[in-house]
């Protein structure tokens, strides 16, 4: 997103970047940037429902739920923004902000408090999950389009995308968000994931971090698009190794982003990461990233074209 980083290994948004003690050591652990944990417009309107105890409906309450409401709204974002603010200045790697709304007019409300708390860019956390019958791809690409463009018109600072694989024309509708002024695409939203508790025969949420099977989606797709989109793509998903590192680099990756595996490994482990990387390319003779950046890309690799291939074949999957 034209930042100057020390590594290209990043910390994506999640709870190990909401506080300004953690994000400090993942800076100390050699963090290229981080992006924050999103303030979520949900989280929000759930602190204004915990907080004005409303037991009636709504319209009952007049003008007063507005002022309350209102007033509540302002104290949450002023204590999470209060935290963004002292990460920024105390912290000399890019700090990049994160938001997820459902409302127009506060997705360009969030982002300029990014901007004016000091954040370098910002990533919009926008995964739709197209489950209405109703709605169509181009509704859901008018959504992206349409909010994209207003933010650029409201801050100066870099933007990037982040999006989920639902998708039915993946490549065509990531060249074109490329095309929209963005500095870059962050590939792949993790959805939340459902299971059945079959004794108590309710639905709950599965395991929160990212299996290493959703790595070779985000390789695959990296690989496709990186030599068609006019912004570089910044990867996640599944990122467990420094050879995994290496490996979306290899297909084009302008930044890898890791989240799961700190959980099991710690915020140190961003070490182990960064002196694989180095190691890996000491090995092959490698300088600088952008020696070896998108080599193993479509098409500028000959053997890089098994990319394009969905089904099992004797002769490409070598059974």
């Amino acid at each position: 997103m034209g930042l100057k980083l020390k590594s290209p290994i990043i910390v994506g948004s999640c709870g190990l970047t909401s506080s300004v003690e953690d994000l400090i050591r993942i800076e100390q652990c050699g963090a290229g940037a981080v992006v924050l944990k999103s303030v979520f417009e949900e989280e929000i309107i759930h602190d204004i429902k915990r907080n004005t105890h409303v037991t009636a409906p709504i319209e009952h309450y007049g003008e007063s739920y507005e002022y309350i409401a209102s007033h509540v709204a302002d104290d949450s974002l002023a204590r999470r923004f209060a935290t963004i603010k002292e990460a920024t200045q105390r912290m000399t790697i890019p700090v990049i902000g994160s938001i997820n709304c459902f409302s127009h007019e506060n997705w360009l409300t969030y982002a300029k408090k990014f901007e004016d708390c000091g954040c370098k860019a910002i990533e919009l956390n926008m995964a739709i999950l197209p489950y209405e019958c109703s709605l169509s791809s181009e509704d859901v690409e008018r959504t992206y389009t349409n909010i994209i463009q207003s933010i650029r018109l409201a801050v100066s600072i870099p933007i990037s995308v982040k999006v989920g694989p639902y998708f039915t024309d993946m490549a065509k509708f990531m060249q074109r968000l490329s095309w929209l002024g963005i500095q870059g695409i962050t590939m792949f939203n993790k959805s939340v994931q459902i299971d059945i508790d079959t004794d108590e025969m309710t639905m709950r949420s599965a395991s929160c971090l990212s299996s290493h099977d959703i790595f070779y989606d985000t390789l695959r797709w990296v690989a496709i698009l990186t030599n068609k989109l006019r912004c570089p793509i910044s990867a996640v998903g599944g990122v467990y190794t420094s050879e995994d590192v290496v490996k979306l680099l290899l297909a084009g990756a302008g930044t890898v982003q890791v989240v799961s595996c700190l959980y099991p490994n710690g915020i140190e482990y961003l070490n182990t990461l960064n002196a694989g990387l180095k190691d890996w390319m000491a090995k092959k003779g490698y300088e600088t990233v952008d020696q070896f950046r998108g080599i193993m890309s479509v098409p500028t690799h000959d053997k890089a074209s098994v990319a394009l291939r969905t089904q099992f074949m004797r002769y490409f999957a070598e059974i």
